[in-house]
């Protein structure tokens, strides 16, 4: 009952921080990127929860259990992802005021490629959210008696809840308990206690596998594949690009990300530490997956071990929200406003197309067993598709529309040739697909220079698409969609 009650409290937490969060959210600025005002605690806080998802908890353990400290490789790919968006793209972000992935293409080479990379952005973030929202009923049924969909849908309506009425301000908020949360349950509490009951590390080296200790055991293709999706893939995340101009400065967002990775890099030792231990402690698991909830039920006392499954939860909730908002935002801001002009990216509307988000979110999550395969699809396509041509927007004067357009066909074309040929889960398709953009990418733009698309002018000082005022929920707001950053501190 005591565990119950622990997680009924932070799902009404979240609650309560989504009521704070409305009533800041006053313009679309404020909506998607928390008016741009977060001081570095809530800004590397924010930061580091959107990294450490499902994947980075649940499944970290379970790489710690099966190949030991090695399994850190996946989190420290995001690790160092988040920490190069700070120090290579934070100025030109801030000095643009782009806050899309799709706007950035847009602003340099054209509408036809805001379309293209809408899709694919919107997909890649759609379906990582479904795969957190199905995480989130699998964690739920370990201490609630119901089925994993009911628990799905309560984690849902929770996360709806808080994100729809204040959208990044609301984010932010449960962002900071739910880091603080993970904090204690996995790096406080769970990993010394793991450690403890494995009898130390002396006991620990004696009764692992040979390599188990070693920074390359789960194979150097494995590390280099994990770094390929993760590290690059993460340069062009959606979800990261927001976080990053929640921040009330440049210098807050650089050195905030750059801090982030480190946390994550801790979070993601510890881990694969307390999946080592579990292997020790628990050498007859049929799923290396149920190493984090066997582990702290067998280390955590009643009331503990709420908390333990709390920051489980905390970790998807935390990633679903943000990949949600994310997705609404490219919808709203590259998709909606263009057509519409202001008025459809009003506070409104982005609450409305969040909840359309998270509809569709929901019936994918009911539909699909598993959403591995459609997830692994949507982050090569997105890393093969989009890395080349986003980062040439930003650093590369010659680059061309027609350059971009090709980069991105050819990345995605030979990516989904190599999913055919190799496998869906193969290591090839990413890297292949990458290689093919750079080539097309860079071949096309030197053939076209000169020609339309082609910018003379460094990324940041090129004027906004569209330059129009945004509209809040209560009028038109002065202040345009490119302002400087506020210099006011949440």
């Amino acid at each position: 009952m005591a565990d119950k009650l622990v997680i009924l409290l932070y799902l009404l937490v979240m609650v309560v921080a989504g009521y704070v969060g409305m009533r800041r959210s006053r313009t679309s600025e404020d909506f998607a990127i928390a008016g741009r005002r977060l001081g570095p605690f809530m800004y590397t806080s924010a930061m580091s929860t959107v990294v450490l998802g499902a994947a980075s908890t649940v499944g970290g353990v379970s790489l710690g259990y099966q190949y030991g400290v090695s399994g850190m490789a996946l989190v420290l790919s995001l690790a160092l992802g988040i920490a190069a968006i700070g120090v290579f793209f934070a100025g030109r972000l801030f000095r643009s005021g782009v806050y899309t992935v799709p706007d950035a293409m847009s602003r340099r080479f054209g509408p036809q490629t805001r379309v293209m990379s809408s899709a694919i952005v919107v997909f890649y973030t759609l379906m990582v959210g479904v795969g957190q929202i199905i995480a989130i009923g699998t964690v739920l049924t370990v201490v609630f008696d119901v089925s994993a969909t009911t628990s799905a849908f309560i984690g849902w309506a929770t996360i709806m809840l808080y994100s729809v009425a204040g959208g990044m301000w609301s984010i932010t908020l449960t962002d900071v308990v739910q880091f603080l949360v993970k904090t204690v349950g996995v790096i406080c509490l769970m990993l010394p206690l793991a450690i403890g009951e494995a009898g130390g590390f002396g006991a620990m080296r004696r009764e692992v596998p040979d390599g188990f200790f070693s920074p390359t055991g789960i194979g150097v293709g494995t590390i280099g594949a994990y770094f390929l999706l993760f590290f690059f893939g993460f340069m062009i995340d959606q979800g990261n690009w927001q976080r990053l101009l929640t921040a009330r400065s440049e210098r807050v967002a650089r050195w905030g990300a750059v801090a982030s990775g480190g946390y994550c890099a801790l979070y993601g030792l510890a881990g694969a530490l307390i999946g080592t231990a579990a292997r020790v402690a628990l050498p007859a698991l049929d799923n290396p997956d149920d190493a984090y909830a066997e582990m702290a039920s067998l280390v955590l006392p009643v009331g503990l071990f709420g908390l333990v499954i709390a920051a489980a939860l905390a970790a998807s909730m935390s990633t679903a929200s943000g990949l949600l908002i994310g997705a609404s935002t490219v919808l709203t801001n590259d998709v909606l406003r263009p057509l519409g002009g202001p008025r459809a990216a009003s506070v409104r509307a982005n609450r409305l197309a969040l909840f359309g988000v998270g509809l569709v979110a929901l019936g994918l999550s009911f539909a699909l067993d598993s959403v591995v395969g459609a997830v692994t699809v949507a982050a090569d396509v997105l890393a093969a598709a989009l890395l080349v041509p986003v980062i040439g927007a930003m650093f590369w004067r010659r680059a061309t529309t027609a350059g971009a357009v090709a980069g991105v066909l050819a990345g995605t074309a030979v990516c989904v040739l190599f999913m055919v040929v190799s496998g869906l889960y193969a290591n090839e398709p990413v890297g292949y697909g990458m290689l093919a953009g750079l080539v097309a990418f860079v071949a096309v733009s030197l053939a076209t220079r000169g020609g339309r698309g082609t910018a003379e002018v460094p990324f940041e000082e090129l004027p906004p698409a569209a330059p129009e005022p945004v509209r809040g929920a209560d009028g038109p707001v002065a202040t345009p969609q490119v302002a400087v950053p506020s210099p006011r501190s949440a």
